[in-house]
Formats: structure tokens, C-alpha cells, sequence
């Protein structure tokens, strides 16, 4: 593979005009595709397998024209101190708005007035209308919307609240900010880095330039595959993660052989065949870590998984074609002022000493070596400190009261809780399959029930044989006892009756959800454990790698659940209200943790493993990995902390949280477990850590990430090793290593 890699990067260094104009050509052939498509008409939500979702269709089926899954919203009254809703100018505000309401949209299904529908509290304070939509949410057109807007501002005046709540108002969460704050905190770490503004804009245009075409080509293809709203949003923030460390990596990598004395070409090739290979493996567990979730079959899931994958690859393909090219276009200015003005002295002996000289990561990597014990326990017990709120995890979906207070659906749904109770945010649709008599044991047995609020009479379908059942509960939608009451119907009724509505499809995604947690665990640990198996033809550090990644994985949900179920530091994170953890929280925290947990593992221990692999003692080999990759790793962790933690300042409050699980995860994985646990580990393993049996040697294909090829043919005359593995002299080749 190095090999391939190296001349990949050659040619495209060599041809970069033709390299450049392909990448800005599909850039641009993406961008009219965006701009062209017809907007997303669709973004079903659908649970195969449940029964909500066996309710939905038997609603579709006995109740055609009903709009079973159609968005819904309730504008809200409140009168003013002093008045009730039943007050004549009150009333008559409320009519109005029903009119207005019904004749808004050809998109409405039906209004219901309160005064008919009894829609007002017991202190007649509070009255709202309820809102039927022939569509989903995100199929509203804006139109639809903004009337639903225009109809509560005009209500508005003589002192009556007015609020609009329910998913009609959902729409694409807002981006920007977070990603302008993250980009630029990104070029201030590279700037530091490098010592050149070339070498630090180069990873920031490219991985811009990938996010660019993968955003513009979901949004193309969004209305064709039926993608929803936060699908480019995940695309965005793992592309432009990903993005900014490969093209760093090479562009390290290409400056490293600079200083060695090589050709411009030849480094470039080198960087690519080298660092290019590193970048090739750890794209490939990110992409086996997002396509992976396609085995939770829930479709929104598998195509956010695919989308953010796509982008994965194009970022990887970027790394190793535009960033050559552009390294030709750069010339010298890659080089900081400090190193242009070293390479006009005579080069003969330049790499060796800078290559020898100890920096920050061979001072680190010497005090781990030296206590590796003491490194490795306050490394696991603080990992593990922080993990254990994560024993208390309780996941769900968020409802609109964990939204901000500035938002109109956070007050509407305040508003609600005060006149009717918190559990009349989240009702339950019962759907019985069966007359009326059964229907009508089925309300007798769920009042009996525990939790209970209120039971609305059943309502028939013309047929006859299914009728409609509403239950409000005690609680409110995300709370253990609306769901235990869900649970408690579907154990007290029979298999022809289904509970369904917004809150029980949140609980049944929730339990398919943890049911295929394990089951996606073992998949992609499983294929990522085989993947570096190959690459560092080892048992012990793969499943290092692996048990590194658990305990960083866990201590971030620990401090999501520390942060956004228990409140602490809330305020600092503006989380206004506590409440479950998203139910796709940790299935998701594995994969996209997972993926790139193993960045830093392949970046870090594949320069070690090169530096072993070519005579150096393993002592030594973890010195030398870290005098080279530490400052690079450290750089690249930075700049992904940054990328995620822009997401945090967005109110969509599942945004929010992923960005937080994010950004915490890869602090903790890669300033713990691999800066840390990793070298303390492969310490104490010594020579055991490269070991692997000689059968499995046989059978493992020897893809040369190391670049023993290249070091073999050196062709510009350049010792392949002198100065860049620490060695004192011929290295062992990969075979000797394997053992018996």
C-alpha cells in the first residue's frame, strides 16, 4: 500500500493543475446540484419492528385520509390576569384564530375549537386549539408554516399570551456560528503549529472544500433518498473533523521529509505513502464505525450513517490527492520563516540533529516510561471516576420542554403543564383492533391503570372494527413514569390493542435503541480489531486500542449524563432543563468515538511501530513515535475538541448534546488514554506488545504501512531511517518480528 500511496502522491504533485481543477470542477458540479435539486419533500420517521410503529400502519389502514403520522400543533392562550378565555373579546380572539387556522393552508387536515373541544382548563385561564396536518413535519412547506405563525401573532394584544407548540414548527436546526467559532479556533491551533499560515490554511481549505461537496451532495440527493434534517448536520461536523486532521497529518508528514533533505516530489510522495497510509486505515475504521449503524434498522439512522460516511471518504481521498497538490503549488512557504532561512545552509546533516533534539513529546513520552504504573491507574481510576454517573443513564428522546424559554415552543408547552398537567404534552394513541366492545373494556381497563389522567371515549372507523383511543398520563412525555404506564397498558390489554403517539414511539426507539447496543459493539469493534490486526500485526495492541476506547467512550457518557440528565454545570452548557439522554446517544457516541479514537491510535503507534520494526528497542520505538506525532496528535485533538464544542452554542438541544459527547469523548481519548494509558501499557508490555504468532502472520496480508518498501528503494539517496526512528542501525524487517 505505501508503495501505491507514494506514487499517488508524485503524480499528484507532478500533474497538481489537473489534480486541483478536478477537485474545484466536482466542488462546483456539487454546489449546481444543490442549487438545482428540488427541495426534500419527505423525511419519514419510521421504528420496523415496534408497536408504535405496527400501530401508525394500522391507522393508515383502517383510518385512510386520517393522517395518522401528520404533523400537529397547538396554539396556545393564556388571558390576562384578571380574565379567563371565556371572557367575550378573548373568545372571540380564539374564533378568529380558528378561522384563520382552517382556511391558512390547503395543508391543514382540521381545526379544533376549544370551546366545542372543552380545550380549556379548569380555571379557564388557559384554552388552546389543536392543529391537524395532512403531512409530516418536515414536509410543511414554509408557507404553511408561516401562516400557523402569522395566526398566533395576530391573536397577540390586549394582553393575551399567545404561544405555538407541537412538530409543525420543526425545521432544519440553525448552523453557522458553531462552525465559524470552531474553524477559526482550528487555524489559530495550526498556526501555532505549523509556523506558517500556508501550512495551516491548507487542512482548514481542503477539509472545507470536503465538506463543501459531501454537504452540497447530500442536499441534492435529499430529496431522492429521503434524508432528514440533521443528516448533513452530522456530515458537516464529522467532515470537517476528519477533514482538518488528514490533510494535517500529510502536511506534517511532507514537512518532516523537507527537513530530512529530500526533493519537494519525493516528500510529498513519501508524506502520502507514509502518513497517507495511516490516514487510509483510520478513514476505514470511521467509515466501518458510521456504516455499522445501518444494524439498528432504523432507517434515519443508517442514511445519517452513510451520509457522514460519504463525507469520511471524500475527506480521505482529498488528503491524499489535493493535499500533494496544493504542497507543489506552496513551494517553500510550507516551511515556517525559521525553517526557509535553515534550508538556504548547506543540507548535508540537517535532518539528524532536529530530528534528535527532544521536544515536549519525548519529555512525555520518557516520564511515562518511567512510571508507567502510576501513569496507568491515575489514567483508568480518573477515566473511571467519571464514568460512573453513566450508571444512572435514562434515555429518551427530548420533548420541547428541554428547549430554551426564548423559544415559543418551550412556553407553549410550560403553559399546557400549568392548565392541564405535565403529561398533556406527551398523549398516548391507543389503537384497538376490535369493535366496540372491545374497545370499550379496553378504556375501562386503562383507567384502572396507575398514572392516569384522563380517557377519552374510543372513536370508531367507519367500519367499525378499530376505534381510536386517547390516554393522558400523570407525567410528562420523558419522564420513567409515563413510560412505565406505557409498558403497564400493553401488559394489562391484548395483542389487538397498540399503544402509539409521539412519547410511546420514543420509548420503543429507545429500547431498540440499548437492545441493538451490543450487537453494534461487538460489529464494529469486532472489524476494527481485525483492521488493526493487519496494520500493527499485533494481538495485544489492537485490543489495547479497543479497551482504551470503552473506557474513554463510557467516561463521556458519564460526563453527558453528570451534565445534561443530573444538571451539573447545566448553566454553563445552557442546558435551561434536564431530562432523559437522547436515545441514540450512546449507540452513536460508540460509532463516531470509535472511528476516530482510532486516529489517534493509528497516527500515534503506527510511527512507533515503525520506529520497532526498523531496530529500535521498544522503549525507544514509543520515544520516538512521540517526539514525532505527539505535537501533531496533540494539535489534531485540539482542533476536533474545537470543531465539536462549536455545536454546543446551538438550541436544538439534541445538537447540543452531541456535540458536548463529542468534544468530551475525544478529550478524554486523546489526552488520556492514548497520550497516556496507551504508551504507559505498551511499556510494561515491552517486546509482548508486537508479538503475534507465526500462523496468523502467514495468513494476514502485510499491507507495509510502515514504508519498508520505500525506505528499500530510496531513491534520491537518502538513508529512508537515518534521523527518523531513532535507531543506531539496521532495523529487523516485519517478518523477524513474528513469533512463535
Amino acid at each position: 500500500m505505501a508503495t501505491f500511496l507514494y506514487k499517488l502522491g508524485r503524480s499528484a504533485f507532478r500533474r497538481r493543475r489537473l489534480v486541483a481543477l478536478l477537485w474545484v470542477a466536482l466542488l462546483a458540479l456539487a454546489g449546481v446540484g444543490a442549487a438545482t435539486a428540488p427541495a426534500a419533500t419527505s423525511s419519514s420517521f419510521s421504528i420496523p419492528g415496534t408497536e408504535a410503529q405496527r400501530a401508525f400502519d394500522l391507522l393508515e389502514e383502517r383510518f385512510p385520509g386520517g393522517s395518522a403520522d401528520g404533523a400537529t400543533a397547538r396554539v396556545v392562550f393564556e388571558a390576562p390576569a384578571g380574565q379567563t378565555m371565556k371572557t367575550p373579546a378573548n373568545k372571540a380572539k380564539v374564533e378568529e384564530t380558528v378561522a384563520a387556522l382552517k382556511s391558512s393552508s390547503g395543508q391543514v387536515a382540521r381545526v379544533t375549537d376549544p370551546y366545542t373541544a372543552q380545550a380549556l382548563s379548569q380555571d379557564g385561564r388557559i384554552a388552546y386549539i389543536s392543529v391537524s396536518y395532512k403531512v409530516s413535519g418536515m414536509e410543511l412547506t414554509d408557507e404553511t408554516r408561516e401562516a400557523l405563525k402569522e395566526a398566533g401573532h395576530a391573536a397577540q394584544g390586549q394582553g393575551l399570551t399567545v404561544e405555538i407548540g407541537g412538530d409543525a414548527l420543526q425545521s432544519m436546526p440553525e448552523t453557522g456560528a458553531g462552525e465559524i467559532v470552531g474553524v477559526v479556533i482550528a487555524g489559530f491551533v495550526l498556526v501555532v503549529t505549523f509556523g506558517s499560515l500556508v501550512a495551516a490554511g491548507l487542512p482548514l481549505l481542503t477539509a472545507i472544500i470536503g465538506v463543501g461537496i459531501g454537504v452540497s451532495t447530500i442536499t441534492a440527493l435529499a430529496n431522492v433518498l429521503d434524508l432528514g434534517s440533521t443528516t448533513s448536520t452530522l456530515a458537516m461536523m464529522i467532515g470537517l473533523a476528519v477533514g482538518i486532521d488528514y490533510a494535517l497529518f500529510i502536511v506534517s508528514r511532507y514537512r518532516a521529509e523537507l527537513a530530512e533533505g529530500r526533493a519537494k516530489e519525493e516528500a510529498a510522495g513519501r508524506a502520502v505513502g507514509t502518513a497517507g497510509s495511516a490516514v487510509v486505515f483510520a478513514g476505514l475504521t470511521v467509515v466501518i464505525a458510521l456504516v455499522g449503524l445501518a444494524v439498528v434498522n432504523i432507517p434515519m439512522l443508517t442514511k445519517m450513517g452513510f451520509a457522514a460516511a460519504g463525507t469520511v471518504v471524500i475527506a480521505v481521498l482529498i488528503a491524499l490527492t489535493l493535499i500533494p497538490a496544493l504542497l507543489g503549488f506552496a513551494g517553500d512557504k510550507v516551511m515556517g520563516r525559521k525553517a526557509r532561512k535553515g534550508a538556504k545552509a548547506p543540507a548535508e546533516g540537517a535532518g539528524t540533529p532536529a530530528a534528535d533534539k527532544p521536544n515536549g513529546g519525548t519529555r512525555w513520552a520518557r516520564f511515562v516510561i518511567r512510571r508507567p504504573v502510576f501513569v496507568l491507574l491515575v489514567g483508568v481510576l480518573g477515566l473511571g471516576a467519571i464514568a460512573v454517573p453513566a450508571a444512572s443513564l435514562e434515555m429518551g428522546l427530548p420533548d420541547d420542554g428541554v428547549k430554551p424559554v426564548s423559544a415559543t415552543e418551550r412556553r407553549a408547552y410550560d403553559l399546557l403543564s400549568d392548565g392541564f398537567g405535565p403529561g398533556f404534552n406527551g398523549p398516548l394513541l391507543v389503537v384497538v383492533d376490535g369493535d366496540k366492545a372491545v374497545a370499550d373494556k379496553t378504556v375501562d381497563t386503562i383507567k384502572g391503570l396507575d398514572g392516569v389522567v384522563a380517557v377519552t371515549p374510543p372513536t370508531p372507523n367507519k367500519g367499525g372494527d378499530a376505534a381510536m383511543i386517547t390516554v393522558i398520563p400523570k407525567d410528562r412525555p420523558s419522564s420513567v413514569d409515563t413510560e412505565e404506564l406505557v409498558h403497564d397498558i400493553r401488559g394489562a390489554t391484548g395483542d389487538d390493542v397498540l399503544v402509539t403517539g409521539a412519547t410511546a414511539m420514543n420509548i420503543d426507539f429507545s429500547q431498540k435503541m440499548n437492545d441493538a447496543l451490543l450487537p453494534y459493539l461487538a460489529l464494529v469493534v469486532g472489524l476494527a480489531f481485525l483492521l488493526l490486526m493487519v496494520v500493527f500485526r499485533s494481538i495485544l495492541v489492537p485490543l489495547k486500542a479497543a479497551l482504551g476506547f470503552l473506557l474513554s467512550v463510557v467516561a463521556a457518557l458519564g460526563a453527558v449524563v453528570a451534565v445534561f440528565q443530573w444538571g451539573w454545570l447545566g448553566s454553563l452548557f445552557g442546558v435551561e432543563q434536564t431530562g432523559p439522554i437522547m436515545s441514540m446517544m450512546p449507540i452513536f457516541m460508540v460509532g463516531v468515538v470509535f472511528g476516530l479514537a482510532m486516529d489517534y491510535e493509528v497516527f500515534l503507534v503506527t510511527r512507533m511501530r515503525e520506529a520497532y520494526v526498523h531496530g529500535a528497542r521498544p522503549g525507544e520505538a514509543i520515544v520516538t513515535g512521540f517526539r514525532h506525532s505527539a505535537r501533531v496528535v496533540t494539535a489534531a485533538a485540539v482542533i476536533m475538541i474545537a470543531v465539536f464544542s462549536g455545536f454546543i452554542g446551538m438550541d436544538d438541544q439534541m445538537i447540543k448534546m452531541i456535540g458536548f459527547g463529542l468534544a468530551v469523548a475525544v478529550l478524554f481519548d486523546a489526552f488520556v488514554v492514548r497520550m497516556a494509558i496507551v504508551p504507559a501499557v505498551l511499556a510494561l508490555l515491552g517486546h509482548k506488545a508486537w508479538w503475534l504468532p507465526k500462523w496468523l502472520g502467514r495468513v494476514l496480508p502485510n499491507v507495509d504501512v510502515e514504508g519498508e518498501a520505500l525506505a528499500a528503494q530510496d531513491p534520491d539517496g537518502t538513508d529512508g531511517t537515518d534521523g527518523t526512528d531513532g535507531t543506531d542501525g539496521p532495523g529487523k524487517g516485519p517478518k523477524e518480528l513474528v513469533s512463535a
